[in-house]
């Protein structure tokens, strides 16, 4: 048994039992990795994979045991590569975030330029998806951490730690009547078309379910991911947009105003999202810390390692 034979293994299942796309994400050859899935099923006596003809299918029911454990290896294997790197270097390395648009453009750039100067030779890569690719990415080991709003909190396999609360905002041209409001209700924002995330970003799905309370089905009439295309249509008066408070800023955005709406959406709850196992480089706790103050290398240690449970803001 090696540690190529893992490897293949694992790679095999993230390709949905492709072995020629997982020989070429291995830069390796097709019938080597068939031969040595084979060779490794034979040592412990046991097929690990379900077949038709020459094609692997899917796992079996010891395949699924054995791919568990073969996480588990290669999960400690990369800690120790990463454990090395880290005494090796202290300051210097590589960092790859996973995040959403909203936290990449509006969140993260204070924290981002407040760790590059503590750490200039660390080469920094953020990454963009909806919450579920980045969680994926974690997953996958593509990134060290994901950091999100919706859907990460409850993904086998991942740690979250609540990082900072925010608030939805309405916005609206200077003119709107909505302005005239002292207190917004849901029907009243009901009654125009709406501007807002699509379903898998930035709390949307507080906001339906406000909605969905009351018994009101508002016209949403344009979905994006990205708060700036929600406010360049506001700006045009094609319909009001609700946003995440920190994408507006009355000194940029003068063309709008945002009144608050917490008391009808609530608060929502960032969150950094680890790889349960992982082995993080001191600067990774560095950049938590920056993120979110509240936390702090001891206490990030004991709910990573199951000493501390359900951390909440």
């Amino acid at each position: 048994m090696n540690l190529h034979q893992l490897r293949f293994v694992r790679e095999a299942v993230r390709q949905n039992f492709n072995l020629t796309e997982a020989a070429k994400a291995l830069f390796t050859s097709q019938p080597g990795v068939s031969k040595a899935i084979i060779e490794l099923e034979e040592e412990l006596g046991i097929d690990i994979f379900t077949r038709h003809g020459k094609r692997i299918r899917g796992l079996t029911e010891p395949g699924r045991a054995v791919l568990k454990s073969v996480e588990l290896v290669m999960q400690e294997i990369d800690s120790l590569k990463r454990i090395g790197k880290e005494f090796a270097a202290q300051d210097s390395g590589s960092f790859t975030i996973a995040t959403t648009h909203t936290q990449a453009r509006y969140a993260l750039p204070a924290v981002v330029h407040a760790f590059m100067q503590k750490f200039p030779k660390v080469r920094l890569s953020l990454l963009q998806g909806n919450p579920r690719q980045i969680a994926e990415m974690v997953q996958r080991d593509q990134a060290d951490l994901a950091i999100a709003t919706e859907s990460i909190a409850a993904i086998d396999g991942l740690v979250t730690l609540p990082c900072y609360q925010w608030e939805h905002v309405v916005v609206v041209p200077p003119d709107h009547v909505l302005l005239r409001s002292k207190s917004l209700t849901l029907e009243e924002i009901a009654a125009f078309p709406l501007i807002t995330y699509d379903n898998a970003f930035a709390g949307r799905s507080k906001i339906d379910h406000a909605f969905a309370l009351r018994g009101l089905q508002p016209d949403i009439l344009l979905e994006a991911i990205d708060a700036d295309v929600i406010k360049t249509y506001v700006e045009l008066g094609m319909g009001v947009g609700i946003i995440a408070g920190m994408a507006y800023d009355a000194e940029r955005d003068k063309g709008l105003r945002a009144i608050s709406v917490a008391h009808l959406f609530g608060t929502n709850v960032s969150r950094v999202a680890i790889k349960q196992g992982a082995y993080l480089r001191s600067y990774i706790y560095t950049f938590i810390e920056l993120l979110a103050p509240t936390l702090n290398r001891r206490l990030i240690e004991q709910i990573l390692n199951g000493e501390k449970d359900n951390y909440e803001l």
